[in-house]
């Protein structure tokens, strides 16, 4: 094996295990919020986007309906189909074992790969990635539910602000990114705050996802000005 791979491999394992043990918070969350143990570990089992998971528990936590829930964590996951499509050549998946890769595409596994220097090596960094989370994440949720079930009632110890606090960690890269990002989480969370007192639970974070605008906008005015700018040294 050479250097490329495994180094893709460590950073594939290093990242799986780091974020695969927010699956605690997790766990411990989806019964804070009135899941069962065994709800909660098909979820993760199932679902396995880690934003979206949280995104659903805190609309069911608060008090919103199945659908909304759903519909907020359908919007959220739907970047995983375009991450999908960014790597579909590189990990070159035929036949069945497309479904089975298609469940593992998240934030994490795209990340590792597309940082490779070459195809052998993404290869190898998404698939280190994504068992060690799955696996992870998984084991972990199960232990967060489990804790969270013999501990007893969740507000008791605090355990109902684990959700938002976990989802929030999650957003916190994207606040210090500057640039698009910034923009499009800070309106998002300003239509989210804005609307969470006069709509039914659910309904705010399907509206924030309208923020998601905004980052388009910003990246297409630099690209016309480029545009614009070539045709002017073109014609001159």
């Amino acid at each position: 094996m050479d250097s490329e791979r495994r180094a893709a491999i460590r950073d594939g394992l290093g990242v799986g295990l780091a974020v695969g043990l927010s699956g605690l918070a997790f766990g411990a969350a989806a019964v804070a919020a009135g899941l069962g143990v065994a709800q909660t570990c098909a979820l993760s089992l199932v679902a396995f986007s880690g934003a979206s998971q949280f995104a659903l528990i805190g609309v069911i936590a608060g008090g919103g309906n199945l659908i909304a829930g759903a519909v907020g964590a359908v919007l959220l996951g739907g970047r995983n189909a375009l991450y999908g499509l960014r790597l579909a050549r590189t990990l070159n998946v035929r036949g069945w074992r497309r479904l089975l890769t298609a469940q593992v595409v998240i934030d994490e596994t795209t990340a590792v790969a597309t940082a490779q220097p070459g195809p052998r090596a993404a290869r190898a960094g998404f698939w280190a990635t994504a068992i060690s989370i799955y696996t992870t994440w998984n084991l972990a949720t199960l232990l967060g539910a489990l804790g969270a079930a013999r501990l007893g009632d969740p507000q008791t110890y605090g355990l109902d602000v684990v959700g938002p606090a976990a989802f929030l960690a999650l957003l916190w890269p994207r606040l210090t990114s500057g640039g698009t990002e910034r923009v499009v989480a800070l309106l998002a969370m300003a239509i989210a705050v804005a609307t969470t007192p006069l709509l039914p639970p659910g309904v705010p974070v399907m509206l924030a996802a309208v923020a998601a605008l905004a980052g388009i906008v910003r990246r297409r005015t630099p690209q016309a000005r480029q545009t614009g700018e070539r045709r002017e040294l073109s014609e001159v």
